[in-house]
């Protein structure tokens, strides 16, 4: 499945959902589905910047897709991030740098969060995007 297909079933999920506390419980929902990221990742090299939390991003390269981890202290960071997880994680660099992202508009996450948390979902776009256009490089 593209990104921008399964970003359009994850858009769906969410229009089936109420209110936002629904929506909230959700992305809590699905952060418990992320790979348990190993603390040897958990360093200042791979917090993202610009989270009002703890967010930690760790990639590996398997020369055809970017692999990551990620974990945050916070649990609703923790649920943005598995939200772009599942749509981002295990792509080639050039899916991500070319991907429609038009699925966050979509749920409404930016309107819904906190200036704070919607300045940490642009962060960790950024971040995953640079990874990607650096990994790209390597092919």
């Amino acid at each position: 499945m593209t990104i921008s297909e399964q970003g359009k079933c994850l858009a769906e999920d969410f229009s089936f959902m109420e209110d936002w506390t629904e929506k909230y419980q959700y992305m809590i929902d699905l952060s418990k589905s992320l790979d348990k990221m190993n603390s040897k990742f958990k360093t200042d090299d791979n917090l993202i910047k610009g989270c009002q939390s703890k967010v930690w991003l760790h990639s590996s390269f398997d020369g055809k897709k970017i692999h990551f981890q990620a974990d945050s202290d916070a649990i609703i960071s923790k649920g943005i991030v598995a939200i772009l997880l599942n749509i981002l994680n295990d792509r080639s660099p050039n899916e991500i740098l070319s991907a429609d992202m038009s699925f966050i508009d979509e749920i409404g996450l930016k309107e819904h969060l906190s200036p704070n948390r919607a300045n940490g979902l642009s962060s960790m776009l950024k971040q995953i995007k640079f990874y990607a256009l650096a990994y790209s490089k390597l092919n």
